[in-house]
């Protein structure tokens, strides 16, 4: 490992443009990171040679002494390691396009498709089994590094790396709780705060706030601002903003009605979901199941061609670095801190700032398991992760996250113990389907269009 005030940081599938191009961006702006080594991996190599001189280009224009290394082969640049980051996915936009179009013909609408229903067991049958062997590999070449699993569905893969590598320091990550801006937020929303630019040290330490759940299934269970309990008026606030506005940046199927669907989900347990963009897939609400027309329409579908688009256009940007069109000294100006980098500055530097990731409960939740697979407010340090005490779990949602984690639990088991009944079993406790024979089929019909990156047991066991 390499001395602290100079870490070598290993990107897994830095070509992830929702994660490479910050992850540049966070090392040569940070004075506690910009002295170490960027290392990028990417077994597409036109993409990771792109990456690879876009950050020494950055490097140069900032004048720091961060070293950038590339490689298409993991293990060449794993030696002394102190965080691993595993940010890939092969051809992601396609196969949550297959996932969302075969589950709606049986009537499973998902606007994601990474993390729960069908979409969201296959996507782990995808990505697992290459995570597992990044983990062999890990374990050989930096068995003393910090892996920070980003990729999705968050929690399956944490637990997988916490039960199948438990040597390994390891936690899960997500940037939809990217702190201190989440909580920026809900103080705008409670009216304590105006703009950003208006919260302080001695707000923030008035402000009580509590989020726990499972990835992506993660709700604000008390909000209190000078031991007044303020809910109800973040809710209000989601209430009126129902009409003209969505949580979230995205412009698709993912940011239709969230604020509306946040305040009706209020209405119905007393807390506000904090990832709407994804909570409202782990319901059956919104499937179009009812018999009555509902205020709210059935979820949209994830949109493939639309995905592809966005996806050109952060391309599209990147050569703008390259070719000179848009002056490598805007690159500063045209980023910001991504979430992983974020933390791992928070490590190396000793700042003592808490953020959410998953991990286990360890009590953090006093009515659930502690070996529950949550997202918490944790203190994340070179020595360790330390979930911070929350309130208890309220009914009805406690009931619906322990579905959602044994359907992940199964997942992880079927994925790593090449099971078919696990597989099936996992279908079928997902809280998205609604009929065996028609999750016998999804099944069958995602292996077969998908035959192409699963793993080939699966099809020796299923003859």
């Amino acid at each position: 490992m390499t001395i602290a005030n100079y870490p070598k940081v290993v990107v897994l599938g830095a070509g992830s443009l929702f994660f490479g191009r910050q992850a540049i961006w966070q090392m040569v702006h940070s004075e506690h990171l910009n002295k170490g080594t960027l290392a990028l991996v990417d077994t597409n190599e036109d993409r990771l040679n792109k990456l690879v001189k876009l950050a020494k280009m950055v490097v140069e224009a900032n004048n720091v002494e961060l070293k950038i290394e590339g490689s298409t082969d993991r293990t060449k640049v794993l030696k002394d390691a102190d965080f691993v980051v595993l940010s890939f996915a092969v051809d992601t936009v396609k196969y949550r396009g297959i996932d969302c179009t075969v589950s709606e013909k049986y009537g499973i609408r998902m606007c994601s498709g990474d993390t729960i229903g069908p979409g969201g067991i296959f996507r782990a049958m995808r990505e697992l089994p290459t995570i597992m062997e990044c983990a062999k590999d890990i374990e050989t070449i930096c068995p003393n590094a910090w892996v920070i699993n980003y990729i999705n569905p968050s929690t399956v893969h944490g637990m997988a790396l916490k039960r199948y590598a438990p040597n390994l320091k390891s936690f899960a990550l997500c940037d939809s709780h990217h702190m201190p801006h989440k909580k920026i937020l809900y103080a705008q929303r409670a009216g304590i705060i105006n703009d950003a630019k208006e919260y302080t040290a001695d707000i923030d330490s008035q402000f009580d706030i509590h989020i726990a759940g499972v990835n992506h299934f993660t709700w604000l269970i008390k909000a209190e601002y000078k031991r007044k309990n303020v809910l109800p008026i973040i809710a209000q606030s989601l209430k009126r903003s129902a009409e003209t506005e969505t949580v979230g940046g995205d412009t698709g199927a993912k940011a239709l009605f969230n604020d509306k669907i946040s305040y009706q989900l209020y209405d119905i347990f007393g807390s506000v979901p904090t990832c709407t963009a994804h909570t409202k897939e782990y319901v059956p609400y919104w499937q179009g199941l009812g018999k009555l027309k509902e205020d709210i329409p059935p979820l949209s579908i994830w949109e493939t061609d639309e995905r592809y688009k966005r996806h050109e256009e952060m391309w599209e940007q990147v050569d703008r670095f390259l070719n000179g069109e848009t002056p490598i000294e805007e690159y500063m100006t045209s980023f910001g801190p991504d979430h992983a980098t974020d933390i791992i500055e928070n490590m190396v530097g000793g700042l003592g700032k808490p953020f959410y990731i998953n991990t286990w409960n360890e009590g953090a939740v006093p009515n659930m398991s502690d070996d529950a697979f949550l997202e918490l407010l944790c203190e994340v340090t070179m020595e360790g992760v330390k979930p911070l005490p929350v309130v208890e779990m309220p009914r009805g949602i406690r009931g619906m996250q322990e579905v959602v984690l044994d359907t992940h639990e199964l997942t992880v088991e079927a994925v790593l113990e090449e099971s078919y009944e696990k597989l099936r079993r996992a279908m079928l406790t997902d809280p998205l389907v609604h009929s065996i024979a028609d999750a016998d089929q999804i099944i069958y019909e995602l292996l077969q269009l998908e035959k192409d990156i699963i793993p080939q047991h699966w099809y020796d066991k299923s003859e």
